[in-house]
């Protein structure tokens, strides 16, 4: 089965197409990642279109969509989602929502770099993080978005092995630094990898932005103030 991949949750803008054997391993046919955080809704389709291009694909060739649903900052993410959800609708195929999380370590686990606790913490801006715990590859813990030094101090008593993400943030912590700085093709798809080989219907895709956006309402801001 041959699947798209987007991810618009962190600074850079990730697009692939990948094969998925019946066995659920992961053939990447096509990537490209461009990392501008300012350049999300600017680049999104171009490179979607590059990736199908490098893959020899049309749209009518794909079986599905994977996009991550973060979280992340509400402009970029909702940008990656829009279009996904605009590309199964035209294509009348599955668009399947995972946690970007997720993704970076699954991604890390399949180079063999995942080893018992692991830690995926991503920038989120205004001096937070977004972060979520794992255990053998199983998500314990979050997502949720805290500042980095309360995220350190809460998993001061916790043994973690490897750490994946965003640099200036991984050196945080006492364990080995992962090679996985973002999502990728191959996690996203190994995420969803099950419930597309089974063509299962996917659950609606839902956002995780975690906190309120920066840019609200008039109205809004008055009542902030």
């Amino acid at each position: 089965m041959r699947v798209l991949a987007v991810d618009t949750a962190t600074d850079a803008v990730v697009t692939g197409v990948a094969e998925l054997s019946a066995d659920a391993g992961v053939s990447v046919l096509a990537d490209r990642t461009v990392t501008d955080r300012r350049r999300h809704a600017e680049l999104l389709t171009t490179l979607i279109a590059e990736s199908l291009a490098q893959a020899g694909l049309g749209g009518p060739d794909l079986d599905g969509v994977v996009v991550g649903c973060g979280p992340g900052p509400f402009t970029g993410l909702r940008v990656g989602l829009a279009t996904a959800a605009a590309y199964g609708d035209a294509l009348e195929i599955p668009v399947y929502g995972v946690c970007s999380l997720d993704a970076m370590v699954a991604q890390e686990q399949s180079a063999g770099g995942v080893i018992g606790t692991a830690l995926a913490v991503t920038d989120a801006r205004r001096r937070e993080v977004y972060w979520a715990l794992y255990r053998d590859g199983h998500r314990v813990a979050g997502p949720n978005v805290v500042a980095p030094q309360t995220l350190a101090e809460e998993l001061a008593g916790t043994s973690i092995d490897v750490v994946v993400g965003t640099d200036g943030f991984t050196d945080r912590f006492e364990a080995t630094p992962g090679s996985t700085q973002r999502p990728s093709v191959t996690g996203l798809v190994t995420v969803a990898a099950s419930a597309v080989l089974a063509r299962s219907v996917p659950e609606p895709l839902v956002p995780l932005y975690l906190r309120r956006p920066d840019a609200v309402e008039l109205k809004d801001q008055k009542k902030r103030r």
